[in-house]
């Protein structure tokens, strides 16, 4: 049972980003299969985002959950993302069409998605944050609370204003934990601070702690490089809930077999880790975790996440058949329009890194 949320079965979630792809769509039996598969196994948290999969992450709910188990056998996480709405009156529309896509009558758990100072204006100034407390007291949402991307600062300044956020959601991994850009440890600890439940995305960091140069591979004798990364994230005090975005059985497979008893890291694997962190960042990537919000407003069509995996791939002694040419299409028909950059999680500078590539 989950120490801070009882209905919550223990702390390993299926984010529902990352789904089995069959061509555009997403692979409904596949999906049946594994959702079968973390239910039997003691699992029972599903999170999902009206923006995952353009839509297709919601509606995998409905057709692969919620039409297939009593809806008291799962908990199931949404949010309310800032690109859907503009003003006060799109909120409620936007929140019932969810309800409706994923096939339920109320969410466990609501976030306000991908919060930033910016982001955080628009919600205060849109009645964002008393809608979320409005649907709490009718029922409709069990839970409020954010996903975050932004410096620590800034977490700190959104906590003092709205104390009553039950949990906060953060990218969080062994990568990322001392990156001056995310800032994962200073947040993580802005939150012990603040005595809120940590809920961890990105513990492989969109699959790029599982891609690892062979000298980093070659220390990991004892697990799959996820099951490190992921046991990493779990290990730590306050932590209610590490998500994982499987895409086919195996990795399923792989993620119950060690958390369905889980064992945090101990010293020898957490001085191993260390010694992965300095080789894998010694690598001349891009820290793209392929979440796509980047694509949904890209004038070009430019499949960006795609792009990045090919850069990176293309720089990295543990690739294997990369495809030749660049995607299509190319880098070169980029507009710098920036409406990339303004989404991304990551604060990349999409345009310039085009131009570079």
């Amino acid at each position: 049972m989950n120490p801070f949320f009882p209905e919550i079965r223990k702390n390993f979630g299926f984010g529902m980003m990352r789904l089995p792809m069959a061509g555009e769509a997403v692979d409904l039996e596949t999906t049946n299969k594994m959702v079968d598969a973390f239910l039997g196994a003691g699992f029972n948290y599903f999170d999902t985002a009206h923006p995952y999969l353009k839509g297709q992450s919601e509606t995998a709910i409905r057709d692969c959950l919620a039409s297939r188990y009593p809806r008291e056998r799962f908990i199931l996480a949404n949010k309310l993302s800032p690109t859907f709405f503009e003003t006060r009156e799109d909120i409620l529309p936007l929140f019932e069409s969810q309800l409706k896509a994923c096939g339920v009558e109320y969410f466990d758990f609501y976030l306000m998605h991908a919060l930033s100072a910016v982001r955080h204006e628009k919600f205060k100034a849109t009645g964002a944050y008393e809608i979320a407390r409005q649907l709490k007291a009718e029922g409709k949402v069990r839970h409020i609370g954010f996903s975050f991307h932004d410096s620590a600062a800034v977490l700190e300044q959104i906590l003092q204003e709205l104390p009553d956020m039950e949990f906060v959601q953060l990218q969080f991994n062994y990568a990322d934990y001392e990156d001056p850009k995310v800032e994962s440890r200073a947040c993580y600890e802005v939150c012990r601070r603040y005595n809120k439940p940590v809920f961890i995305m990105e513990p492989v960091k969109g699959g790029s702690l599982v891609n690892l140069p062979r000298k980093a591979l070659a220390l990991m004798t004892g697990g799959s490089p996820a099951s490190y990364a992921i046991r990493y994230a779990a290990g730590f005090e306050g932590v209610a809930m590490v998500l994982s975005g499987m895409s086919d059985e195996a990795q399923m497979a792989d993620n119950l077999s060690f958390m369905t008893d889980f064992k945090p890291l101990n010293e020898a694997e957490q001085e191993m880790i260390c010694q992965v962190r300095t080789l894998y960042q010694a690598q001349h990537r891009i820290p793209c975790t392929a979440c796509g919000y980047c694509t949904e407003g890209c004038p070009a069509g430019i499949p960006i996440p795609e792009v990045f995996a090919r850069f990176n791939a293309l720089h990295s002694d543990n690739s294997q058949d990369i495809p030749s040419g660049w995607p299509v299409p190319s880098p070169a028909e980029c507009l710098s329009c920036g409406k990339c950059a303004e989404v991304c999680p990551q604060h990349l500078q999409i345009p310039q890194l085009m131009q570079e590539i």
